[in-house]
């Protein structure tokens, strides 16, 4: 029997299952990065953009927040 590849196992994990949502705890655990680095990321346009979850709630993907640990990164002043 055929053993699928890596790249068709991702495709089917990421269509069976939804994008978890994770809160600023999580994602300061797996960035190391504190508030208000990431929002200075995200300003220059070198971090993935929250979603509103509720009026007073927001989120990352689970997938955008592992995409951007695995990308290399352009060195930047974040003192601004």
């Amino acid at each position: 029997m055929k053993q699928p590849s890596q790249q068709e196992s991702d495709r089917r994990s990421a269509q069976s299952g939804r994008d978890r949502i994770l809160r600023d705890p999580e994602v300061r655990e797996r960035t190391g990065l504190s508030r208000t680095t990431r929002w200075r990321l995200l300003k220059i346009g070198q971090f993935p953009r929250a979603l509103l979850i509720t009026e007073r709630a927001i989120g990352w993907k689970e997938t955008d927040i592992e995409l951007w640990i695995a990308e290399p990164k352009p060195k930047h002043n974040l003192c601004l």
